[in-house]
């Protein structure tokens, strides 16, 4: 049986990539897809694979993403070769953006989706203490905290606003249940 895609989306500064790495790490065989992204290397932040705009449309010419979108300034792309990680039964956890959900749901036949919120207030303090954006730039993420999830997928809304251990337990009583 083909594994599960499980993306995790929210507004910046929601916690995705910390959610991701305890996850991956209670789950060692859990592959966690590493994007390319049209930022610096030095930027910080996830594991990526930091090109420039020109690699980066040679790279989707050349078919190296399944999916692919601009946000930001930048550009983000998923390797098609997590379809082989999924071929072989294996489940891979992405940051996606919840722009091309509606994209990945006619792409991958087992997706699931976590979206993760939390308090403006507390976005708001994780994105100053990461140091990357100017207090307009956060303000701009802030104001797209809003949007819209597409309908008649499998979304589970998760609040990570708490201890992350609390939010990492939760997603794994959903996802990753210890079977008896």
């Amino acid at each position: 049986m083909a594994g599960r895609l499980i993306a995790v989306v929210g507004p910046s500064g929601v916690g995705k990539d910390s959610v991701m790495d305890g996850l991956c790490a209670a789950h060692p065989d859990l592959h966690r897809v590493k994007r390319t992204i049209t930022r610096p290397a030095e930027a910080g932040g996830e594991d990526f694979q930091a090109v420039s705009s020109g690699q980066f449309d040679q790279m989707q010419h050349a078919g190296a993403f399944i999916l692919s979108w601009g946000a930001h300034g930048l550009h983000y792309g998923i390797p098609a070769t997590v379809r082989d990680v999924l071929a072989a039964g294996r489940d891979a956890i992405v940051n996606l953006s919840r722009g091309v959900l509606v994209e990945a749901n006619r792409e991958f036949e087992h997706l699931h989706v976590i979206s993760l919120v939390a308090d403006p207030r507390v976005l708001a303090d994780r994105l100053a203490s990461r140091g990357r954006e100017t207090a307009a730039d956060i303000d701009k993420r802030l104001a797209r905290e809003g949007a819209t999830l597409p309908e008649g997928l499998s979304i589970t809304q998760v609040r990570n606003d708490r201890p992350l251990d609390d939010t990492i337990a939760e997603i794994e009583a959903l996802y990753f249940p210890v079977s008896v």
